[in-house]
């Protein structure tokens, strides 16, 4: 019979003679995505369910705007630190047992956040969260590799797609329920009874195989990585704290730290070792390293959206959180409804899927800035909502399928580091949106005598430019896509790359 191109490919460029690890179908592994996926709502649900939260922190824990920021952008910041190193340790050690660790310390920080007494407690509260976020999120998308192949494979991305882009879109909606109906403290305890059930059924339904490695962790890129990071990262989580004016300086040592990670990991290559972070995943990995560079800049634009519109909607227009909230659910129920189908249609479509969605958020999204600027204000809730929804269908077949056609080619020994590095970028994508969006809403805020319509659609330019970015970045892999397709032809034959094409790349 025909090799597969795409399994020959990732044995050779992967470093694994064997190809994958030998794949048995595991019949509790639907039950066992239901819980994981619960478990990742909740940890990405708190990177916006607290932003519409913070002007009643501020205001009952006495702090002041920059501390209080800390609670937002300080989950975000050790959660993006935390997804690499927790990515390969879930490959070393277990998938299964780190998704557990990262559980348990997501429920008890949880806890520790909503009985907080002071900001400074809720704020380390809030860090410890972030990297107990930080070590559940990756082994997602490991668990995924590991459970699922060919068409079942595409499916669950399809669900982890919708996952990811809902708990998003409907943080704001969800958070501003809870504090309709009950304080603030409950944004944080809600999380303990639902994580104390997806722990019980994780235990029982989670493989207890699954670490491919021998256990091994590259301190020295951890650490490397870690640093680099945490440099790049602050300044801009510190930006409406005016970080960007007092810690400048941390971007070029940023760069120089990663850049010597990225040779420290080439070494530890060479010598036969285990990176924490194989650069052969973006060197080498086919279609691994255009499709984090495109969830990062999706993910400016994405992400802080979301925080211009809630600035918005309660500033400018007097709205309740909840009513904030619901005024974007249309770009949320759009989302999650397109995300499940891609997740079918990317066995069939590849990367074009990507390409006709990134087309839908960039419709609807300039559809939004045109409602803002030409209908009266007071109507803008209702007369942006079919506009959302474009954008939240489009949204729904960027996530998912990027996802799928990212990890396609990853072997399943590296899922977790793989997944973790693509998290990683998204997260930097998210950190930059929430910064720089919000900031240029206040900057045009404040040269236009208070024109809150103007304000938000300059911060929806913003995401306006990332999304179109990552649309350039679809188009140039869907035309590397093809012409592979055709090489592959020549040299395997049609029915080998028909497969490749036709059977989710697993």
């Amino acid at each position: 019979m025909t090799a597969r191109p795409d399994l020959d490919r990732t044995a050779r460029t992967a470093g694994d003679p064997g190809g994958e690890e030998e794949y048995r179908p595991d019949p509790r592994r639907w039950r066992a995505l239901s819980v994981t996926l619960v478990a990742g709502f909740m940890s990405l649900l708190d990177v916006s369910i607290v932003s519409v939260a913070l002007p009643t922190l501020q205001r009952d824990l006495g702090a002041s705007a920059a501390s209080v920021q800390w609670v937002v952008s300080g989950y975000a910041l050790t959660f993006a630190l935390m997804l690499v190193p927790a990515g390969r340790l879930g490959d070393a050690l277990g998938r299964r047992r780190m998704f557990l660790v990262g559980l348990a310390g997501f429920v008890l920080c949880s806890a520790a956040a909503g009985a907080a007494p002071s900001v400074g407690l809720l704020i380390a509260a809030r860090l410890a969260q972030g990297l107990a976020a930080g070590v559940l999120a990756p082994q997602n998308s490991g668990l995924i590799q590991q459970l699922f192949r060919g068409g079942e494979r595409g499916r669950a991305f399809g669900l982890f797609g919708a996952v990811v882009g809902v708990s998003t879109a409907v943080g704001p909606i969800v958070g501003g329920l809870l504090l309709q109906v009950a304080d603030w403290r409950w944004i944080f305890y809600v999380n303990v009874p639902i994580g104390v059930v997806a722990f019980v059924l994780a235990w029982r339904l989670l493989p207890r195989s699954g670490a491919g490695g021998r256990g091994h962790i590259d301190v020295g890129g951890v650490l490397l990585l870690g640093a680099g990071a945490l440099a790049l990262l602050l300044p801009l989580v510190q930006a409406e704290a005016g970080g960007l004016s007092r810690l400048w300086w941390l971007f070029p040592v940023g760069v120089l730290l990663v850049g010597g990670f990225v040779a420290w990991e080439r070494r530890v290559v060479r010598r036969g070792g285990e990176p924490v972070f194989d650069p052969r995943l973006v060197t080498e990995t086919r279609g691994y390293g255009l499709g984090a560079a495109l969830g990062t800049v999706y993910f400016v634009g994405f992400s802080g959206i979301w925080l211009v519109f809630a600035l918005f909607f309660q500033t400018g227009l007097g709205l309740t959180p909840l009513q904030s909230g619901l005024a974007v659910t249309p770009f949320a129920l759009g989302s999650a409804t397109a995300a499940v189908v891609a997740g079918r249609l990317v066995e069939r479509v590849g990367r074009l899927l990507t390409v006709i969605g990134l087309v839908g958020v960039l419709t609807g999204l300039g559809a939004t800035v045109a409602v803002l600027l030409l209908v009266p204000a007071d109507a803008v809730p209702w007369a942006v909502a079919p506009a959302l929804l474009v954008g939240g269908l489009g949204g729904g077949f960027v996530i998912s399928p990027n996802i799928t056609m990212t990890l396609r080619d990853v072997p399943v020994r590296m899922a977790g580091a793989a997944g973790g590095g693509l998290q990683t970028a998204q997260r930097f994508g998210a950190v930059i949106g929430t910064a720089a969006l919000p900031g240029l809403f206040y900057v045009v805020l404040g040269a236009t005598a208070q024109d809150y319509p103007a304000a938000a659609a300059a911060g929806l330019a913003v995401a306006l430019a990332g999304i179109a970015a990552a649309l350039v970045l679809a188009v140039v892999d869907l035309r590397r896509t093809r012409r592979q397709d055709r090489a592959d032809a020549a040299e395997y034959g049609h029915d080998a790359v028909h497969g490749h094409g036709h059977a989710a790349h697993s």
